[in-house]
């Protein structure tokens, strides 16, 4: 966030004494996507990330928890996809040496990297989170009551 917010700055100033760093706006966008996928596992570890509870909160006991260990499991599933095809293009991106075609130039595995780093932490985190549900501890923890309200 902060390299972002540098990023920023300096194209602001930029623009203000007629000075250009080539790529600048490349740089924050890769910047920006590296911070939204780097805080996915965070998130999802504080309870942060918005839960649809309006289906599973008309359920309770076992049905319940079978639906939310059946969620997990989605989730898990789905986020290992997508971190698997993350990954997959990073390597690809590397392997052709792959550019970007702004005029940074900048190659495309650098950026995606943190992209794949994210999505593989954010499966581990679902992994993390089954155990934990299949040990007995609640679902949304901590966060729980406000996941209710939203």
């Amino acid at each position: 966030m902060i390299a972002l917010l540098a990023t920023i700055i300096l194209s602001i100033l930029g623009r203000q004494f007629n000075f250009y760093i080539r790529g600048i706006d490349s740089y924050a966008g890769y910047f920006m996507a590296a911070a939204s996928f780097l805080a996915l596992a965070g998130t999802l570890v504080k309870g942060d990330h918005i839960r649809v509870t309006l289906v599973i909160s008309r359920f309770t006991g076992k049905s319940r928890r079978r639906l939310e260990l059946f969620c997990l499991i989605l989730a898990i599933a789905i986020s290992g996809a997508f971190a698997f095809y993350t990954v997959k293009m990073a390597w690809w991106s590397y392997k052709f040496n792959d550019i970007s075609t702004a005029n940074d130039a900048t190659p495309l595995w650098i950026p995606q990297l943190a992209m794949a780093l994210g999505t593989v932490v954010f499966c581990i985190a679902f992994i993390e989170e089954l155990i934990l549900v299949l040990r007995g501890k609640p679902l949304g923890g901590q966060n729980a009551e406000l996941a209710r309200t939203e």
